[in-house]
């Protein structure tokens, strides 16, 4: 087990909230005894083809908060998403609480501000956000015990947040008929992405996991919540005791027959500033297409 400190007795309330254009789940955590909660990888909507932002889904979770009187303390993204855009400062304009990211977003945008070919005005220091978590970092929320767990392999800067006896794992995992993320995203790598699911699987069976994507394969309805012990018994590319070669050669396979996420493009800039869209130098909001970098 790693050395991380557990709170298996507080049990959060989860409400999970589904975006079916990018097949991602946006969650809402609460203390239930003091109303303290947090919102976990939101989404921005954007009409990709004329151009146009909405907030559609993230108003769905502004009232869900409001009506039930939740004091938001938290606005934590997993990791730089590739397929979806985060309502990060939306919501905190609306509702208050911290943005955070774990601290190895600078690598992401030290990578994908060259892609991009981001000026010096863009900061590449983390300073966007307003919380770097490192490596066993802990937190409250409310009275639950709280940490932040490093799992890179699919991006640099990918964790896992375990509030109380549920577990945020971002693209970590998939539900287990899902498998896994894909690793082949600059900075991704398919032997570290094996070493933290061994990380997360190393987590008390009974620990709820709580996915970011899923995509309901052979046409289940989709679900996103599973515990340590069905991943470990059942996933189809870690479970079962697969060695570390065996994934790598079949991450890597695979990774190579995939096509880029739809939404990377946009995603990338507006994610790796924290949910703010970048602008031209009139300070109009404006997104680059790099050729052939990516």
């Amino acid at each position: 087990m790693p050395p991380y400190p557990l709170s298996m007795s507080q049990a959060p309330h989860v409400e999970g909230f589904f975006d079916p254009a990018t097949n991602t789940i946006s969650y809402l955590v609460s203390d239930p005894h003091t109303g303290t909660a947090a919102v976990i990888d939101s989404v921005m909507d954007i009409d990709y083809a004329a151009g146009r932002i909405t907030y559609d889904h993230a108003d769905r979770v502004i009232a869900y908060i409001i009506e039930r009187e939740l004091r938001l303390d938290w606005i934590i993204e997993t990791h730089v998403h590739a397929d979806h855009l985060s309502a990060a400062p939306y919501i905190q304009d609306r509702l208050g609480g911290k943005i955070g990211i774990g601290a190895r977003i600078m690598e992401v945008q030290e990578t994908f501000g060259k892609i991009f070919n981001e000026g010096t005005e863009f900061q590449r220091d983390g300073s966007q956000f307003d919380k770097l978590f490192e490596d066993g970092d802990t937190y409250m929320l409310g009275d639950i015990a709280c940490f932040a767990m490093t799992t890179p392999g699919h991006t640099p800067a990918c964790m896992v947040h375990v509030i109380g006896n549920a577990a945020f794992v971002g693209d970590t995992l998939f539900m287990p008929d899902g498998g896994s993320a894909r690793a082949d995203f600059p900075g991704g790598d398919a032997g570290e992405l094996y070493d933290s699911i061994q990380k997360v699987l190393a987590l008390p069976d009974e620990m709820r996991l709580f996915m970011c994507h899923d995509y309901g394969p052979n046409g289940r309805d989709i679900r996103w919540e599973t515990t340590v012990a069905e991943e470990k018994a059942h996933n189809i590319h870690v479970g079962g005791g697969k060695s570390r070669e065996e994934f790598i050669r079949f991450r890597t396979e695979r990774d190579a027959q995939l096509a880029m996420p739809k939404l990377i493009i946009p995603s990338l800039q507006v994610n790796m500033r924290a949910g703010e869209m970048p602008t031209d130098d009139d300070g109009t909001p404006m997104l680059k297409v790099p050729i052939n970098r990516l």
